[in-house]
């Protein structure tokens, strides 16, 4: 599995003209979404698995705490509706996944930190 931190090859920095891949200001709005539960980002939570950019199409490949999670309705509409507010993005498609289950394992350090952990 890929880590949607650092992606694979070029897919993170900058573009040659010196502006953000579209990969990375994807990330920047998924980062806006949180988990109501837990004051963190979706992203620094390790609820992203996998986000790629083709074109003016975005795929973002997450899951959720918890199947029973009260929002697991309405959080990958948000993100959807977000990614596709991303200037060059025209298209998402969220591909929720229960494999692999979440983890508190998969928080980024600075959500380590966030949570006092």
């Amino acid at each position: 599995m890929t880590d949607p931190a650092t992606g694979g090859e070029g897919a993170r920095g900058s573009g040659g003209d010196g502006m953000p891949l579209a990969r990375d200001l994807v990330i920047e709005a998924i980062r806006s979404c949180f988990d109501p539960e837990i004051p963190v980002n979706i992203y620094d939570l390790g609820l992203v698995y996998e986000v790629k950019v083709e074109g003016t199409h975005a795929y973002v490949k997450m899951t959720l705490t918890s199947p029973a999670c009260p929002v697991a309705g309405t959080l990958p509409i948000e993100v959807k509706n977000r990614v596709e507010m991303v200037e060059g993005i025209e298209t998402a498609e969220i591909d929720l996944v229960w494999d692999p289950p979440w983890t508190p394992a998969k928080l980024s350090e600075a959500a380590k930190l966030q949570l006092g952990m």
